[in-house]
């Protein structure tokens, strides 16, 4: 029987962006992965990984029955085999359509906010691939404690930088000190050193003496911050929270070194990433782009 070829390309394209997206409905998967074709070639995609074992999907209760789809054992099992999710940490809790319902809504966001990004680079002739959205990426403290963003961003801008991004996604489900205590948080994985174990003394040449983020990247990536369900009074009010923590020594150190910006959610779907709606934390009163490279 002959391999149609462009049709297994699309299934495994479609399967590793459900596995690592964690879930995605229908709409969502056919924009990332299959724009120029009928979303009818989505949907049977969909329904042969279904009958495949691959993925499985739960139909939201509000009108028009969305369908959502999460990757299952078999297909995260599967798809952690492929170069292009090496380093793939295999999601957390989604198990059986209960435990997608139970977050599906946060999950849905955070995907939306990335199909977002993939389309403002087809847009500008950037490059933002569906796979440089990276959700939920471990990043370890002392003491057991991690940091673990909604999202990582990889983006290739028409001039050739590359920029990465840590993306948090708040839906107004925490208080605004929780929500600085992220700002915190971050501060400390920009400064955090391992210790040496036991018995090891820290020298040139041996153990870690510089911050662990740099065995991953060659810059700390920038910090943005998508505020959701709540007016614009009360985006204000989680900002003001964010510039208080920058008042913090350590926050502040931080803040001269790393871009750290907030955005209504609904402006960024409404006019794209690009496009001035983020207000950095050392200097609200601004609106620039998220590739601003200034800190202040």
């Amino acid at each position: 029987m002959a391999l149609n070829l462009e049709a297994a390309v699309g299934d495994r394209l479609a399967l590793a962006v459900v596995a690592q997206y964690r879930l995605v409905t229908t709409e969502q998967l056919h924009l990332l992965t299959a724009a120029g074709v009928r979303i009818e070639q989505t949907r049977r995609r969909l329904m042969k990984l279904r009958e495949e074992g691959l993925v499985e999907r739960v139909t939201l209760p509000q009108a028009g029955r969305r369908r959502v789809w999460f990757a299952t054992a078999y297909g995260v099992q599967v798809a952690s085999e492929w170069p292009e999710l090496r380093g793939f940490a295999a999601p957390r809790l989604i198990a059986d359509p209960t435990a997608a319902r139970l977050r599906v809504a946060h999950a849905l966001t955070v995907s939306e906010v990335g199909l977002s990004f993939v389309q403002d680079a087809r847009t500008r002739g950037d490059i933002c691939r569906p796979l440089d959205w990276i959700p939920e990426v471990h990043h370890p403290l002392r003491g057991g404690e991690a940091v673990i963003p909604d999202a990582l961003l990889f983006y290739r801008a028409g001039s050739g930088s590359m920029l990465r991004a840590f993306v948090e996604v708040d839906r107004a489900t925490m208080g605004p000190e929780r929500l600085a205590a992220k700002l915190t948080a971050y501060a400390r994985l920009h400064a955090y050193i391992p210790m040496a174990p036991p018995g090891r003394h820290r020298q040139a040449g041996g153990v870690q003496t510089e911050p662990d983020w740099r065995q991953r990247y060659p810059l700390f990536p920038r910090l943005l911050f998508l505020l959701d369900g709540t007016g614009a009074a009360g985006v204000d009010n989680r900002i003001s929270a964010l510039k208080a923590a920058s008042r913090e020594l350590a926050v502040a150190a931080f803040l001269r070194e790393v871009p750290v910006m907030a955005a209504p959610l609904v402006d960024l779907l409404r006019d794209g990433p690009s496009a001035p709606v983020w207000r950095p934390v050392r200097n609200p009163a601004h609106r620039v782009g998220w590739m601003h490279s200034r800190t202040s």
